[in-house]
């Protein structure tokens, strides 16, 4: 057997690091939304404004989220 070459990397060792990398944003993509709903529900508890401050951090946690993933694919 033809030995391998010490300076290329193993394609599947590449395919593993691809999907830890995804699956890592995805990850930080739900963790950057569920703080944001969770801020936007405590803070209609404590200011007493029915839905409106969860479904604002919601939609900033949605952009924060997506600007994040785009930064890091870019």
């Amino acid at each position: 057997m033809p030995a391998k070459p010490p300076n290329k990397q193993d394609p599947n060792r590449r395919d593993a690091s691809s999907y830890m990398k995804y699956s890592g944003m995805a990850i930080q993509m739900g963790i950057i939304i569920l703080v944001g709903v969770y801020a936007g529900k405590w803070m209609d508890g404590y200011f007493q404004t029915a839905p409106y401050l969860m479904v604002a951090m919601a939609l900033l946690s949605i952009f924060a989220a997506l600007y994040s993933t785009l930064k890091d694919l870019l």
